[in-house]
């Protein structure tokens, strides 16, 4: 199961290389006006409009691929595909049981931490 996410995973970034180069390579609305007077994109590989519809299906295609790799990575980390996480964990073991503290047997000397009072020879001697 770690090979499938590892696999799904370098897809995933592959494909968002891809998104980000073919959105750099393609042209803004503004740069086709250019083209209207002849600035030579008649000439290239894809024609004169092929090289706008190959990169947005080559775009479109890297996004699928890319939305669809992050839906397979959020379900197998969803604890589906793989162990449980420590919160699922916690939840299934049972709640302790609260006991009560003992009585106390002379009241503060039980308390651990405790002031003590005072004998009272010993607030004659101050």
């Amino acid at each position: 199961m770690q090979f499938f996410s590892n696999l799904v995973l370098i897809v995933q970034l592959l494909s968002a290389l891809a998104i980000i180069g073919l959105v750099l390579v393609q042209h803004g609305k503004g740069a086709d006006m250019g083209a209207s007077f002849g600035s030579g994109a008649s000439g290239s590989l894809f024609g004169a409009t092929g090289s706008a519809n190959f990169l947005s299906r080559s775009t479109a295609v890297a996004a699928t691929l890319f939305f669809g790799c992050t839906l397979a990575l959020a379900f197998l980390a969803n604890g589906r595909g793989g162990a449980a996480s420590s919160v699922d964990r916690s939840l299934d073991r049972a709640p302790a049981a609260v006991t009560a503290p003992a009585p106390a047997a002379s009241g503060a000397a039980a308390i651990p931490g405790a002031l003590q009072a005072p004998a009272q020879g010993a607030s004659a001697a101050q």
